[in-house]
């Protein structure tokens, strides 16, 4: 329940503090007094859209704040967000609005802690409901006609609802991946084209060892020094081991060989120059017979020649091509091979992603038929429901059905909803923006607030000027509707009917006045020196009985009790009050704990919404 409202520099309102009781609240006044204004400023505080034109003319900052009472409901969603209750009565709830040097800077918080919009969303959705007379134009909306529904159905039905919006969701995402894979079927033909014919050429050419064309270039180096590597080969033999004129290594170090044997007989101490000498003589003879057998084996090969260079040409076209080394037109070949073997199985993927885009549709089409049986038993319950409220207003006769027609899935369901009503005798279901009036439209929605009234667990309900078009029996039945409502919950309502601002248990009158104003300095908010001006501010008052008479009869009239029909207005309004106690008497209140606030509860200080961050 909301217990207090503080507004300073919002629109025309300099400063006030208004106190609310439960049950029933009332603000009336002149068209254009201001009595909107309250309720902009209860939808700010709580995280609604603002602009620079909410400041007062001449200053730059606005403070909102609203105090609720605090349920277990809101000391959940406190410790949930971790912030400390200030006490065990109330929760403050504040908005600052700013804009020095033309940039609008907005801050909320709860219990003087800094929350941000999608925390400011949560908590007011536990608060406060605004039902604004634009509303009346949304009546006709299948978009909020099936929200509605869905919202009557409950928890069960909005959880069967997030369901099949995430089926929706993956029946879109299979959709793109199928669409995805049909568009880049070409391309995907033009790649294995490709790819068969580089595979080609590579197992073509047999590549195995990556050191061949290394290999290869030796080879072609013997082969194409054949005959020079022979005559060289022979010169090293004869130099080594057999020369045909004078003597080769060999017999020299034979020689050496003999003498070092004969002096070590003499003087054993030259045994290891004697095996050094002898090794050398063993090494050169061993090569010498080694380069004559190379020498042997050196043949011209013409043919061979020709193959090796056109294997080396092979390779250096395939390196250029796929390489640059032959090491990596390998790795290159096992990589498209890997390739080509999935883009031809891709084929299989495309039946696998077709299987997974028919099985997210059936699990779509499952999803929506039971949403829209649910829908089917919320609608059958919403139709009874919402005439048993609606016929009190005076439209006894009204016909209503909530229609559900099958039409394509989208994430919402495969129901077209419409809200059918017929209010007169003999006349068909027509879908209700095109049948009911104004004023019908008002109870309408009247009725259906109704309808969530007792679900809902929410503390206050708003309504803007929710008797607007109406007169007479009719208004009776909303002032008597509106006095039900309030038995659940407290009720702030914007009116010009004096039925039901007679029901109301709190009543303010709101009206603009012009004063004289010092100027004020914006950039330190305080007065200065300079001529008085005329500024228009906007006032609210909390009648005593005197008052509430003489406000009903101005309502009622459009003149003050001061005027020569004055008795009989006067004898009027005290018809309407008296009517009001005996109605408010009969009606028990269905929940009294809901409306046990304590109305002119003490002023919280300010500063306690200004915690410093």
């Amino acid at each position: 329940m909301l217990r207090s409202l503080r507004i300073e520099n919002f629109a025309l309102i300099a400063d006030l503090d208004l106190q609310f009781g439960p049950g029933l609240n009332v603000l009336t006044g002149e068209t254009g007094a201001g009595k909107s204004i309250i309720l902009d400023a209860i939808d700010i505080v709580l995280g609604g859209k603002t602009s620079s034109r909410i400041l007062r003319t001449g200053t730059t900052r606005t403070l909102l704040e609203a105090s609720f009472e605090l349920d277990q409901t809101l000391q959940n969603w406190l410790q949930a967000a971790d912030i400390d209750p200030l006490d065990e009565e109330v929760l403050i709830c504040s908005r600052e609005v700013s804009s020095p040097q033309g940039n609008l800077r907005s801050r909320s918080r709860v219990n003087g802690v800094v929350v941000n919009k999608q925390q400011m969303e949560q908590l007011r959705d536990r608060l406060v409901e605004i039902t604004a007379q634009g509303q009346t134009i949304q009546l006709g909306r299948a978009s909020h006609q099936r929200d509605w529904l869905d919202g009557f159905g409950g928890a069960n039905l909005l959880n069967q609802r997030q369901i099949v919006a995430t089926a929706y969701a993956q029946f879109q995402q299979a959709q793109r991946a199928l669409a995805d894979d049909a568009q880049t079927e070409q391309q995907r033909l033009q790649q294995i084209d490709l790819l068969q014919y580089q595979l080609g050429e590579l197992h073509q050419a047999q590549l195995r060892d990556p050191e061949e064309q290394h290999t290869l270039e030796q080879d072609w180096q013997r082969l194409s020094h054949s005959m020079e590597l022979q005559q060289q080969s022979h010169q090293v033999f004869e130099t080594l081991y057999e020369q045909t004129q004078g003597q080769a290594c060999a017999d020299l170090l034979g020689q050496a060989v003999a003498t070092l044997t004969a002096m070590n007989a003499v003087d054993p101490h030259l045994k290891p120059i004697l095996e050094l000498a002898q090794q050398a003589l063993t090494q050169v003879q061993e090569a010498g017979r080694q380069i004559n057998a190379y020498g042997n084996t050196l043949e011209t090969d013409p043919h061979q020649l020709q193959q090796v260079e056109a294997r080396l040409d092979q390779l250096q076209l395939i390196g250029r091509k796929y390489g640059p080394t032959l090491q990596d037109a390998i790795a290159y070949q096992d990589r498209i091979e890997q390739e080509l073997a999935e883009l031809t199985h891709a084929e299989q993927t495309r039946e696998g992603l077709e299987q997974a885009c028919t099985a997210s549709a059936a699990k779509l089409r499952s999803a929506c038929a039971q949403l829209t049986q649910s829908r089917q038993t919320a609608a059958e319950d919403l139709a009874t429901r919402l005439l048993a409220e609606i016929k009190p207003l005076a439209m006894e006769a009204v016909q209503f059905q909530v229609d559900l027609q099958p039409i394509a899935p989208t994430a919402a369901g495969a129901d077209q909803i419409q809200f059918l009503l017929s209010p007169n005798p003999g006349e068909p279901l027509q879908p209700l923006a095109q049948t009911a009036s104004g004023g019908e439209m008002s109870r309408f929605l009247l009725a259906l607030k109704a309808c969530f009234s007792q679900m809902d667990t929410i503390g206050t309900l708003v309504f803007d000027e929710i008797d607007v078009g109406v007169s007479g029996r009719v208004a009776q039945a909303i002032a008597q509707k509106l006095h039900q409502l309030s038995q659940d919950h407290q009720v702030l309502c914007v009116t010009h009917q004096p039925i039901v601002a007679a029901m109301a248990q709190h009543h303010y009158r709101v009206d603009k006045q012009v004063i004289e104003q010092v100027p004020v300095d914006p950039q330190v908010s305080t007065p200065h020196q300079g001529t008085p001006q005329e500024r228009t501010v906007v006032q609210v008052t909390a009648l005593d009985n005197q008052q509430r008479r003489q406000e009903l009869a101005q309502i009622a009239s459009g003149h003050g009790t001061g005027s020569q029909a004055a008795t009989g207005v006067l004898t009027f309004v005290d018809s309407l009050l008296d009517q009001a106690a005996n109605l408010r008497q009969v009606a028990a209140p269905v929940n009294p704990g809901r409306t046990n606030g304590k109305p002119g509860a003490p002023k919280r200080r300010r500063q306690r919404s200004q915690r410093s961050q």
